[in-house]
């Protein structure tokens, strides 16, 4: 690639914050409102161990020579048993964030048509949902992209504006009030939103995945990766606690379209509903991109081995269509058997059990970064340092798997437990050849 075609700095920072911010916030305020204004600490918690795990996948991909993102740098430390580990919890993990993200769209959807949805409603909505997303993604790449770029101002203007102008409605004797509403015990209090922020952040391993498409990535992915963590962090904080000086704690915890409530609130209902648009569109948008990332984790998978040969399938359009349909299916059933009594109750089920899944892949790339700096030679002080980021990271990713719950972690061991079932039936690939090849 030419010099001029490479991205510099700030598109690839830019980028960052937005693979972020297209959807994990816009149900998060009602989340946090269950728990109090006190979630602020859960915030600056996340953000210093977000930061962290964002600096060593930084590190981890400039250092990595082995392809395939999360799972390439596993392998390093783990062999192809780490590699298939990490591309399948963080392939299960995606599949459960997109249901997640579809019942974000239909919650802002039923507010915005004033629709009253019984859970087996929100299931079918939900279902509806994730197979329109779906089939828009069989034109290819490029279609997908261009939508994508268009859907996700319909999150960052609403979120953005808010954490500028929503100052001048804000309350603080309400913000105040609304610090710890249910006199949980300080550490339980964090703990429990603890999930929900990290949730926010998925996506951070993002610009790392495009190290080879960008200008003197040695100085320019790292600054790109913090820069935009940092980002989004103030943007999230901001946006969350604004609106919790701005509509009573009780309202926005049980509200199904947080920032539509806040926007009505502040000018008119019609304006809230303005917003709730927006919002469903840039949840589509993100899901459609998702989607497509999802089928593409598959694939290259697959085309390494590790999963069946479904997912390889490409149409004429380069899209793996029949890879696509057999993950949306899995998603079908799974929308079904998580039916809550609430949006939100089914949306804290898939939200928990997604960041536990998605932690997995973080932990082996956390500790695999030791040997990939060995292999490359890197200067023992500077691999020291970047080792001890990644040992906080580390550290930080085992406190939110114990924060989702242990429900969560009970179905998220069950799930990761099951790989290696899955990896002894593709083993004979992989490991015949290291052994007697």
């Amino acid at each position: 690639m030419s010099k001029s075609n490479k991205m510099g700095v700030v598109p690839l920072t830019i980028l960052t914050m937005v693979n972020m911010m297209g959807s994990g916030i816009i149900m998060l305020p009602t989340k946090l409102a269950e728990v109090g204004t006190i979630s602020i600490i859960s915030w600056l918690v996340t953000a210093l161990g977000s930061m962290a795990l964002a600096w060593a996948f930084a590190k981890c991909g400039m250092f990595s020579r082995k392809s395939g993102g999360m799972g390439g740098y596993a392998e390093y430390a783990f062999g192809k048993s780490g590699n298939f580990m990490a591309n399948y919890t963080y392939g299960v993990s995606l599949l459960i964030a997109n249901v997640a993200i579809a019942i974000s769209a239909v919650g802002y959807g039923s507010e915005l048509f004033g629709a009253t949805l019984s859970p087996v409603q929100i299931g079918i909505a939900t279902i509806c949902v994730l197979w329109i997303c779906t089939v828009a993604n069989f034109g290819g790449a490029r279609i997908t992209g261009q939508i994508s770029g268009i859907t996700v101002w319909g999150v960052i203007i609403p979120v953005v504006g808010l954490s500028v102008i929503g100052w001048f409605w804000f309350s603080p004797s309400m913000y105040a009030e609304s610090w710890n509403p249910h006199n949980v015990p300080f550490f339980d209090a964090v703990g429990s939103s603890i999930a929900m922020t990290l949730w926010a952040f998925l996506g951070l391993e993002s610009a790392c995945a495009n190290t080879e498409v960008v200008e003197n990535p040695e100085r320019n992915v790292p600054i790109a990766v913090l820069g935009g963590t940092l980002g989004a962090a103030v943007i999230y904080i901001v946006s969350t606690n604004v609106i919790a000086g701005i509509v009573p704690n009780m309202d926005l915890a049980n509200s199904t379209a947080p920032f539509g409530l806040a926007f009505a609130q502040m000018f008119t209902p019609t304006v809230g509903k303005v917003i709730m648009g927006l919002m469903v569109m840039s949840c589509c948008g993100s899901l459609l991109g998702w989607q497509f990332t999802i089928a593409q984790v598959f694939k290259s998978s697959a085309d390494e081995g590790y999963f069946p040969k479904i997912f390889s399938k490409v149409s004429k359009a380069e899209a793996p269509v029949k890879g696509m349909l057999t993950i949306v299916i899995f998603q079908s059933v799974l929308a079904l058997m998580t039916i809550s009594p609430s949006l939100n109750n089914q949306f804290n089920v898939l939200v928990n059990l997604a960041v536990v899944t998605n932690i997995i892949p973080y932990i082996l790339s956390m500790a695999a970064l030791v040997i990939i700096q060995k292999v490359a030679k890197v200067d023992p002080g500077k691999a020291k340092a970047a080792n001890l980021v990644a040992l906080v990271g580390a550290i930080y990713s085992f406190y939110a798997l114990y924060s989702s719950g242990s429900e969560a972690m009970l179905y998220g061991a069950i799930v990761t437990f099951m790989g290696w079932t899955l990896y002894g039936l593709v083993s004979p690939r992989f490991e015949l050849t290291n052994k007697h090849g």
